[in-house]
């Protein structure tokens, strides 16, 4: 096998259809889990965290730590992309992505079963931490590949829309969790749920992890990274490859990232705690609204994937941002209302145009570099945008404390995380490599 002048593999057998939705599914089901993980972590942490393992920080202390605990599960993720990104360049996107969803699925289900301070003092918050890492490891690899095994297949006419498809797993993951945790609270009492309860969202990941592993190990490997070991063109370190190509790449991605991930960092968890303890409203009636804008999302991020086959990743991500930039002040103004139809339109319309941001944004990043590298650079950078993003509930929590929470407070936080996105879609609108490119 021969590279052409252009960068680009010869030309093989275009991937069936057939394959390439069957891909689409392993792809699909493996971000539900780590999605799910996700929002059970953030609600946890919101509600159950601090006064099951940080009780003696009181009510405050406990919540900061708690988010804290969030956020060190993302201060890793960069190691996690080095190290699945080089093996996902050197070894193949799916051997890569059985790793990754197995340490991810191991590691939720041991949070369930750890001890509370009541129980064992410290040791089980230092037990919640160390997992919560071992998570953010697994998760440094996983988002990349599941982007590439999805669009690597599907070839370049589909791999907009089928970029789009791991990106599904975010509302599926939500709705999952937040109907999970709606159902538990309306039939476990309150005090049972405190002292077990909590632990069987974290249980559930065990069948999703075996369903997930399942589809995936039924899968192919990609045809870019065929042609990549055929050709010979795997490069020794991609890391430092993907920076000597693409320094500026690596940047812009990094921001096109930020509100993709950090919008649903301030929504899933910094407004479930705010809205409870500032706003008056009920834990379950934030769990029904956000549940309501992860259904809607099961239909928006398809026609924003279609959209992005017309006129292109880089832009549906760009108006997202610019629109998100606009309602962000408007939409947690009309929240100190605190009535539920207010609180739901908010959830609607303060997801819809994020979600553009969010649904766009693996093929805007997988467009923007080659396949030799392509793991690699897709991971760091998301995890680099993760790594900011995961702090965002304890930074938008510090800022409503300097403020006396005033109601615009969250908005700064958005508008800002909108602002840098639009300029970073702005800027990749010209860098985009071809699907195949090697």
């Amino acid at each position: 096998m021969t590279i052409t002048d252009s960068g680009k593999a010869p030309t093989t057998t275009s991937p069936s259809v057939r394959s390439a939705r069957r891909v689409a599914w392993a792809s699909l089901v493996g971000t539900s889990l780590e999605s799910f993980d996700f929002y059970v972590f953030a609600y946890f942490s919101a509600y159950f965290a601090g006064p099951l393992f940080f009780e003696p920080l009181g009510a405050v202390g406990g919540t900061l730590a708690a988010f804290a605990t969030i956020g060190v599960g993302f201060v890793i993720r960069p190691i996690g992309a080095i190290l699945f990104g080089h093996l996902g360049d050197r070894i193949g996107r799916r051997s890569t992505l059985l790793i990754t969803i197995a340490i991810m699925g191991i590691a939720t289900a041991l949070i369930g079963v750890l001890p509370s301070y009541a129980v064992a003092g410290w040791i089980g918050a230092v037990l919640l931490v160390l997992l919560r890492l071992i998570q953010g490891l697994s998760l440094g690899g996983e988002w990349g590949g599941s982007i590439l095994i999805a669009t690597e297949h599907a070839g370049q006419k589909k791999h907009a829309f089928y970029a789009t498809m791991p990106q599904l797993g975010s509302p599926i993951g939500s709705i999952l969790s937040a109907a999970l945790f709606i159902v538990m609270t309306a039939t476990i009492p309150a005090a049972q749920l405190a002292s077990w309860g909590w632990r069987i969202p974290f249980l559930v990941a065990i069948p999703l992890l075996l369903v997930s592993l399942y589809l995936r190990w039924s899968i192919d490997e990609t045809p870019v990274f065929r042609h990549l070991a055929e050709a010979g063109a795997r490069v020794r370190v991609p890391l430092i490859e993907a920076f000597r190509a693409r320094p500026t790449g690596l940047l812009i991605a990094t921001g096109a990232a930020l509100l993709g991930i950090g919008s649903y960092s301030l929504m899933n968890t910094y407004t479930v705690n705010y809205g409870i303890s500032h706003l008056g409203f009920s834990f379950q009636d934030l769990l029904v609204a956000t549940t309501i804008g992860g259904l809607l999302q099961l239909v928006t991020i398809p026609l924003f994937g279609a959209l992005a086959t017309r006129i292109g990743s880089a832009r549906v991500v760009l108006w997202g941002a610019v629109g998100t930039l606009i309602i962000a002040f408007p939409m947690y103004y009309l929240l100190q209302f605190a009535t539920f139809p207010i609180l739901v339109g908010t959830m609607i319309v303060g997801g819809i145009l994020p979600t553009a941001a969010w649904a766009a944004l693996g093929g805007l990043m997988s467009d923007m570099f080659v396949g030799r590298f392509r793991f690699t650079a897709l991971s760091f950078a998301y995890s680099i945008a993760a790594v900011i993003s995961g702090f965002v509930p304890l930074l938008t929590a510090a800022l409503g404390g300097a403020t006396d929470f005033a109601w615009w407070h969250p908005g700064v936080v958005l508008a800002v995380l909108s602002a840098v996105t639009a300029v970073a879609a702005f800027a990749a609108r010209r860098r985009v490599e071809p699907v195949d490119a090697i």
